[in-house]
């Protein structure tokens, strides 16, 4: 008797995929321009070899059972590992591709970064596309990465997950924003410690499910806590606020100098021992060794280096003027 799974073949699995989006052997059996009666039949089969319903009559209308939403993610996943085999590698030709990238970040990257990758695949790829989701504490990214929802994340995590590849973007260091005029940024370059705890401060919700903030492990492995006078959503909103506010925003410096250049901003040195902030970008196993996802983490890269190398000062050099 043959295993239910040499009975699956590429056919079967792309019958359960489209039946499960459509909710309508009907519409399944258009799109995958084939007979009615012959996608039926080819749901009968799945029916048969994982032994539930698949699609079941809830009023009029069909809806996939708990089993098959989960079958059809992993058919879809599955399909495409088998085109995969199928197609000779190819070089990457920007001028030529038409593709769709799909990057997810939290916002505290500083938008100078995400401008130089728009112009540069802009000029050097310009049939191909940039898609921003946002990241944030109910958005499962390594779900989406494996499942073909997001093709690469970039972020900074105190523990980055394992089981994706990794790279390291870049390092920055940690900085405070203040209203220019606010009583700490009279003549100092750098917040003490104890000027930092006992300052009230604007804080943005983490943006990934079981991780705490650079910040917060820090201060949390020495049994420390600082006063969050406010959340926000967004790490943009943090800068206006601490603008016109005596809180205290902490980020790093890449961030924090390009808002200050456009707010009435000072921008001093964290206190001494705080950790520098690590950005990496983070992919699934599905796109590594493709030319294309190469190519766009090559930009990723390099525009990441851009951002920091030149434009890091000295430490003491004191606080950037409001036009530089």
């Amino acid at each position: 008797m043959q295993r239910g799974v040499d009975l699956l073949d590429g056919h079967l699995l792309r019958v359960l995929a489209t039946v499960v989006e459509e909710r309508s052997v009907s519409r399944a059996a258009a799109r995958l321009r084939q007979t009615q009666p012959a996608v039926s039949g080819s749901l009968k089969r799945l029916r048969d070899i994982f032994g539930d319903a698949l699609l079941v009559r809830d009023g009029t209308a069909m809806v996939p059972t708990a089993r098959a939403a989960g079958l059809a993610v992993q058919a879809r996943r599955a399909l495409g590992e088998l085109e995969a085999l199928l197609v000779e590698p190819e070089a990457f030709v920007p001028s030529e591709a038409e593709q769709r990238f799909r990057i997810a970040s939290p916002d505290y990257i500083a938008p100078s970064w995400i401008a130089r990758l728009a112009q540069h695949v802009g000029a050097e790829a310009p049939r191909c596309r940039i898609e921003l989701r946002a990241l944030g504490p109910t958005f499962d990214f390594e779900r989406a990465l494996g499942d073909d929802e997001l093709d690469l994340v970039i972020g900074n995590w105190p523990s980055p997950p394992e089981h994706l590849h990794i790279s390291l973007l870049l390092e920055d260091e940690l900085v405070c924003l203040m209203a220019r005029d606010h009583p700490l940024a009279q003549g100092a370059t750098q917040v003490s410690e104890a000027d930092y705890l006992a300052a009230g401060h604007v804080v943005p919700v983490p943006y990934a499910m079981a991780q705490r903030g650079v910040v917060e492990t820090y201060l949390g492995e020495r049994r420390l806590g600082r006063d969050a006078r406010v959340q926000v959503p967004y790490f943009g909103l943090a800068p206006s606020i601490a603008a016109s506010t005596r809180l205290l925003f902490t980020t790093a410096r890449h961030f924090a100098e390009y808002h200050a250049r456009l707010l009435p901003l000072a921008l001093l040195e964290a206190p001494a021992g705080f950790p520098r902030m690590r950005f990496y970008q983070l992919w699934h196993d599905r796109v590594h060794h493709s030319a294309a996802h190469r190519w766009l983490r090559g930009l990723v890269a390099q525009f990441g280096r851009e951002l920091v190398a030149p434009a890091m000062p000295q430490r003491g050099q004191g606080n950037p003027s409001p036009g530089a």
